[in-house]
């Protein structure tokens, strides 16, 4: 039987497997081989990409030689300097062919194994994002503490209700993710990036192996806790107000301009009713200053929101996106009344 294959010649139902690596010498290789031994019972095609970020180790002749070893469907990617986890994600993401997309780190503590089932998931749940769910994480109390924190500020935030937000290892249909630019440090986010493309019950989570790191380094550390709480100002952000920024800075001028205005007609009060004196009284500088606060940021609401016009105006961005999946419609035309169309073309 003939293998299907897309428009585009791509065969359907094809997997592209991405993995950053930075500074991952020593797992390289041992990356390598682990994923062609969980992928070897996978019944449709796949090809692996491989995204050295600028490591300064030996990462990348590893990949070259590799790569060479075992053929074309091995392919490396080297960035001219370490962008990033989330730079080089979407460096893979960009170069991947296939229908679906699996993503997961390079030091081996993802399974690769857990890939063709996640895959399968996938599809029988007819979702668009499946997460891996390190249930039984090997990892000490100084990462899991922070990270357990951190899913449920962002699960309460975004609404993206998730055990494990930080788990590299995703499988997306390659149509959404595509649909969403990564940049920054929104790797951490992406769950929550995609729930703006596609509805939350089309992103689902299943529980996946974890394994300790046995060579390289973590890049990680606790520091990381600070930049996710400001990342998830953006993704808040963005998530609700990328195209009417001006609700979000009018409420915050709103609620300054309420507060202040309060203050001062307390105190015209007791100036010009009760003919105290408040000039020397802290709350009048209190209110003044949230006044001031308020102008401030109701004129930045209206800058953000010209801003924001010109930004979906003059580009090919929309402030919606149409299901992909929408179904055929017939040829356009209009609606018009029966009688006058007899009358017109008995008139003919």
């Amino acid at each position: 039987m003939a293998e299907q294959t897309g428009t585009d010649g791509t065969p359907s139902r094809a997997l592209s497997v991405v993995i950053p690596m930075y500074n991952e010498a020593d797992n390289a290789r041992p990356m390598v081989e682990r994923v062609h031994q969980g992928l070897a019972a996978y019944t449709d095609p796949w090809e692996l990409i491989l995204v050295d970020d600028g490591s300064r180790d030996d990462t990348s002749r590893q990949l070259r030689t590799v790569a060479a070893e075992l053929g074309g469907h091995v392919r490396v990617i080297r960035l001219r300097r370490n962008f990033g986890q989330t730079a080089a994600m979407q460096a893979g993401i960009d170069a991947a062919r296939g229908e679906f997309v699996a993503t997961l780190d390079g030091d081996l503590q993802n399974d690769p194994a857990d890939i063709p089932d996640m895959v399968r998931e996938l599809q029988q749940r007819d979702l668009d994002l499946l997460v891996g769910w390190r249930k039984a994480r090997q990892d000490n109390l100084l990462r899991r503490i922070p990270s357990r924190l951190a899913n449920w500020l962002i699960g309460r935030t975004t609404g993206v209700r998730l055990h494990d937000y930080g788990c590299s290892l995703k499988i997306y249909r390659a149509d959404v993710i595509r649909q969403v630019t990564l940049y920054g440090e929104m790797h951490r986010f992406i769950p929550a990036w995609v729930a703006a493309v596609t509805p939350p019950d089309r992103i689902g989570e299943t529980v996946v192996h974890h394994n300790a790191r046995v060579a390289g380094k973590s890049k990680y550390g606790i520091s990381r806790t600070f930049r996710v709480i400001i990342d998830l100002l953006s993704v808040i952000f963005f998530m609700n107000f990328r195209a009417r920024p001006a609700h979000f800075f009018g409420a915050i001028g709103l609620a300054f301009g309420i507060v202040g205005g309060l203050i001062l007609l307390d105190l015209a009060w007791v100036k010009f009713i009760g003919g105290e004196d408040i000039g020397n009284r802290p709350l009048l500088l209190v209110g003044i200053v949230c006044v001031i606060a308020s102008f401030q940021f109701l004129t930045t609401g209206i800058l953000a929101e010209l801003l924001a016009r010109t930004y979906f105006e003059s580009s090919d961005k929309r402030s919606y996106l149409v299901a992909l999946d929408s179904p055929e419609q017939p040829p356009a035309a209009w609606k018009r009344d029966e009688k006058a169309k007899d009358a017109t073309s008995q008139s003919a």
